[in-house]
């Protein structure tokens, strides 16, 4: 056995005393004293593991090289760990702790006060941050590539704008469900250059302005060129001007969210379209007002886009135009048509013969797709891994259930009446059912006899 003294060195030293792969313990904690010594990581994200904080206190005292802790599946987590982590482990270089309903400003302010410069920090979902927190995450930890505050019911546009404007190194951010952001939280449009924008004339408004509202607008002189993945999901009181001031700012863009910005249009997906090549992630759910032109224009410009959201409820404006432009991308492997009311035979057949690439795609609840068009686009398209037709009453034709994935166990009995999730084998097996089903159909019509569905393989006409 090797004495402790021993080990340090050589862990100093940087040699590697036989665990050159152990750098990640998931969901459980290490086991003996060397893999104290080698952990650089413990993830915790599955509540199941019953892993309590008094465990992961002792860990943390253990862990000596410790670098990184995902700790969202510790339902009991507090401010106790937060505040001995920042205290103890020196070389923290990421923290993940969304959901945590204990840990509170007070923690926060311990883990800016004396942690090392982080790297990535989630602290988004449940963890309720203030303006000065956030103000001081993004003016402390200059080397932070990657936040996460959303649902964040008190942060407003004071402390996101000091994000802007200090965390220049940031290629992930989640500003999602913060309900009190609005425009003046994000970078301006500038249109004439090295002019300040003019206050145009107003009628009196109908209540008096708040002081975030009277904000002036944010201005930058630099662009955020490292940033690939920005998440707005939620974000009711943003309008066009806020997304084309983040265009602007954030030109290099790789995964953009904005769904449930309930206040766009049409000029918003204009200016996400100046993203062009760089932008192959695109969510657009419950977004009422966009239409077939918008949706044309980022498909036109941006054609390295490889997975599209246009799930809507509300979305009556979206036809089977919209999705043919999608179907033209080149890379497009995800495409999300659920509760698209508009979508019909047209749109499946011409996906089925111009998307070789899919790989998912989810049709669910849209009443005007037919079996017969679902079943074209099985048959060509090879690379389909998962179909999701749920609510779809063509799908409800017996016979197709067994091949359906079990629905959730929580799901009330007339939704899981409605369940049709298809992926895997059970794609392949359903296109040779519905083959067979063809074959039937034709050697009955050939007969002059009327054709029966059957649920089984047999090729019997009675």
């Amino acid at each position: 056995m090797m004495d402790t003294t021993a080990l340090d060195w050589e862990l100093d030293a940087g040699w590697d005393p036989g665990y050159p792969e152990l750098k990640h313990v998931v969901n459980r904690l290490p086991a003996n004293f060397k893999e104290r010594a080698m952990t650089r990581g413990i993830i915790v994200d599955d509540p199941s593991t019953g892993i309590t904080e008094d465990q992961i206190l002792s860990e943390i005292y253990g862990c000596r090289k410790l670098q990184s802790l995902v700790l969202t599946g510790v339902r009991d987590l507090s401010d106790r760990t937060i505040i001995e982590l920042a205290r103890t482990v020196g070389g923290l270089r990421g923290l993940q702790i969304n959901g945590c309903k204990y840990v509170s400003d007070v923690s926060i302010l311990e883990l800016v006060t004396k942690a090392p410069p982080l790297e990535y920090l989630y602290v988004g979902g449940g963890v309720v941050l203030t303006d000065p927190m956030v103000s001081a995450i993004a003016k402390t930890f200059p080397k932070l590539q990657e936040l996460d505050v959303s649902e964040g019911p008190l942060i407003t546009a004071v402390s996101v704008r000091d994000v802007w404007s200090f965390s220049r190194r940031l290629r992930c951010l989640s500003l999602a469900r913060c309900p009190q952001l609005t425009d003046t939280a994000f970078p301006y449009r500038v249109k004439d250059r090295g002019k300040k924008p003019e206050t145009e004339d107003k009628p009196l408004p109908h209540r008096p302005l708040t002081w975030i509202e009277q904000l002036e607008p944010l201005m930058l002189r630099h662009t955020a060129v490292d940033m690939r993945v920005l998440d707005l999901s939620g974000l009711t009181k943003i309008t066009d001007e806020a997304v084309a001031g983040v265009v602007v700012h954030c030109p290099v863009l790789d995964q953009l969210s904005l769904a449930g910005c309930t206040s766009l249009t049409d000029n918003a997906l204009e200016s996400v379209s100046k993203l062009g090549v760089s932008l192959s992630r695109l969510n657009l759910a419950r977004i009422p007002h966009i239409t077939d032109s918008g949706v044309m224009k980022v498909a036109q410009e941006c054609i390295e886009l490889r997975s599209v959201d246009l799930a809507c409820e509300f979305c009556r404006q979206l036809t089977d135009l919209a999705v043919m432009e999608l179907a033209g991308l080149q890379k497009i492997t995800r495409l999300v048509l659920v509760r698209v009311p508009k979508v019909t035979d047209n749109a499946i057949y011409f996906l089925g013969d111009h998307t070789p690439t899919l790989e998912r795609l989810h049709l669910s609840y849209c009443d005007r797709i037919s079996l017969k068009s679902l079943h074209h686009l099985i048959r060509r398209n090879r690379q389909l891994k998962h179909l999701t037709v749920t609510g779809v009453p063509a799908a409800r034709r017996k016979g197709l259930g067994r091949f359906s994935e079990p629905p959730p166990e929580r799901w009330p009995d007339d939704q899981k009446a409605v369940f049709r999730v298809f992926s895997g084998e059970s794609i392949g097996k359903l296109c040779q059912f519905l083959d067979k089903e063809e074959a039937r159909r034709q050697q009955a019509e050939a007969k002059n006899i009327p054709f029966v569905a059957r649920s089984d393989d047999r090729m019997d006409l009675y």
